[in-house]
Formats: C-alpha cells, structure tokens, sequence
C-alpha cells in the first residue's frame, strides 16, 4: 500500500477529469492491498469463532512482526532493517507465545478442576 501511494498524486491536488488518467500499476496496487486488508479482516472474524478473544488478540500482533520481516527482507518494500526493530519483533513474538502459553495452561487447569 506504501508502495502505490507514494507513486499516486495527491488527489486534492488533481482536477477531478485527471483522475482517469492515474499511472495503472501503482491503482493497481491499491486495489491489491484493500483486497488484502479486506481477506485479512475475514480471516479475524474466522478466528474469532475458534477461538476466545483472548487468546486470538495477542496472535493478532505476529501481524507486526511479519510485515517487518517482509519489508526488511523484499526488496522492492523498500524497508529498513535495524537492531532495535529486531529486538521488538523478538519481544512481541516473545508476549505472544507467554500468553498463549499461560492460556494454555489456564484452559487445562480449569479442565482439571471440573
């Protein structure tokens, strides 16, 4: 999504007839990414049916850490790749396998209990 709106004009400077006339692969990449956002949000409400809010929000965060590692690793992102932004990508990863951990041990506890 950066990618395409850092080539598209900035539309409250064009004329509404200029419009048509936008380059097509950065439109196009646009497109793509709603899309994708909009298959990322059918896949939380999936996930949500599965399983309890608390364990699906902290899953939610490797979302983060993904998209860091793509845009350091592909080049055409452009990103940037630093030790601090690694070492919070190892700390969110980190959070997120504690809780479901202690969720997991939560859930068998109170199943051992009833």
């Amino acid at each position: 999504m950066r990618w395409s709106l850092m080539r598209l004009p900035h539309l409250e400077s064009l004329p509404v007839a200029a419009i048509a006339h936008l380059p097509v692969v950065p439109v196009a990449a646009l497109v793509v990414a709603v899309a994708a956002y909009g298959a990322s949000l059918l896949c939380w409400l999936a996930a949500l049916r599965h399983l309890p809010l608390n364990r699906a929000y902290p899953i939610l965060s490797l979302s983060y850490a993904l998209v860091y590692l793509a845009s350091a690793l592909l080049p055409a992102l452009e990103g940037s790749f630093s030790v601090r932004k690694s070492i919070g990508v190892v700390l969110v990863l980190a959070g997120v396998t504690l809780i479901n951990a202690r969720s997991q041990a939560t859930a068998t506890a109170t199943r051992e209990l009833r």
